[in-house]
């Protein structure tokens, strides 16, 4: 019996239709498109404006353009996997309810939380459940409504972030694609650098703390960059040796699009071309969670069956990690 690999067959994606570009934000705070777009490569962001509308509604919609783009029969889905920072509400698993109503009513779900780094965990996850042959098939999600967590007076954070979702279906493969290799990382000195103060076990919500606006992201801009810069470039070209990759052996760039400084950092750690470097931030800001699978949705057609991905996250905590995965299918 040939040994089991975990590879992506589908993909799918969504971004809600509201554009905030940076002209907008320039009305609002004290910023400029040109101080944007040069310390970050953003130049518009998607937000989700409707009321009563939250990350599972960008997860569902994600997840039903890959069941579509895929021609997959939910009820065949196992497993979904809801990779978020900012879940509909505490305790109540968003995951269970986006398999609900997509209508995978054979599987189970859960929510993983690893801020920016959600989806490339999820991953590991997913891959594992799969290769473990107890499962066959695994929806991974990454989503996040960021816009619900953001001070649209703190120029800091309400430039980078905007809403989004992306999908990935994990299934076995018998030819060696899929996941090859993982390396994962975490350490607890950024806890005091990407944040929210309230609504915790430590702080709980009260009038106080939302006087005080404690309830939005804090970023402390310039020590994220820097572990970020280092992390997500280290991580990448410790993959690449690892499995004895040179430039010319990796065709594509999945890198978390948090910044576009750190994205060309990482790629020239990796010494790659810039076509081999696929960006989408321009457009949609750090979605979070969404970021590597709207990647993967946006650029689905540039894949070929045997292409070799790198994918690279950065995110608060501090989580950080590589992934190596051989892309397993040409898009008919």
């Amino acid at each position: 019996m040939s040994t089991i690999t975990a590879a992506i067959t589908a993909v799918g994606g969504y971004v809600p239709d509201f554009v905030l570009s940076n002209q907008v934000l320039e009305t609002l705070v004290d910023t400029n498109d040109e101080w944007i777009t040069t310390r970050t490569g953003i130049k518009e962001r998607r937000l989700l404006k409707e009321q009563g509308k939250g990350t599972s509604y960008l997860a569902i919609k994600a997840a039903q353009d890959l069941l579509k783009r895929g021609n997959i029969n939910p009820a065949e889905i196992d497993l979904v996997i809801m990779a978020t920072a900012t879940p509909d509400m505490p305790v109540a698993t968003t995951g269970v309810f986006v398999a609900t109503q997509i209508g995978a009513v054979n599987a189970f779900a859960y929510d993983l939380s690893a801020a920016c780094s959600s989806f490339l965990y999820g991953m590991s996850a997913a891959a594992a459940y799969i290769q473990s042959g107890r499962y066959k098939k695994v929806l991974l999600i990454g989503a996040d409504k960021m816009s619900s967590i953001i001070d649209y007076t703190d120029r800091a954070t309400c430039i980078i972030f905007g809403d989004g979702a992306g999908a990935v279906l994990f299934e076995p493969n018998h030819e060696g694609l899929g996941l090859q290799d993982e390396f994962l990382r975490s350490d607890g000195i950024g806890r005091e650098y990407l944040k929210i103060d309230a609504g915790g076990s430590i702080l709980p919500a009260s009038k106080d703390t939302v006087e005080n606006s404690q309830h939005f992201v804090f970023q402390d801009g310039k020590t994220v960059f820097k572990y970020a810069v280092s992390g997500m470039a280290d991580v990448s070209e410790k993959i690449m040796q690892r499995n004895n990759l040179t430039k010319d052996d990796i065709n594509w760039l999945i890198a978390h699009q948090a910044n576009k400084r750190i994205i060309d950092a990482t790629a020239s750690r990796m010494d790659l071309d810039e076509e081999k470097v696929l960006v989408n931030i321009h457009k949609y800001g750090n979605t979070t969670s969404g970021t590597l699978p709207l990647l993967l949705s946006d650029f689905e057609d540039k894949f070929k069956k045997g292409d070799n991905l790198i994918f690279a996250a950065f995110g608060g905590g501090f989580t950080w990690g590589s992934i190596y995965l051989k892309w397993a299918y040409n898009k008919q």
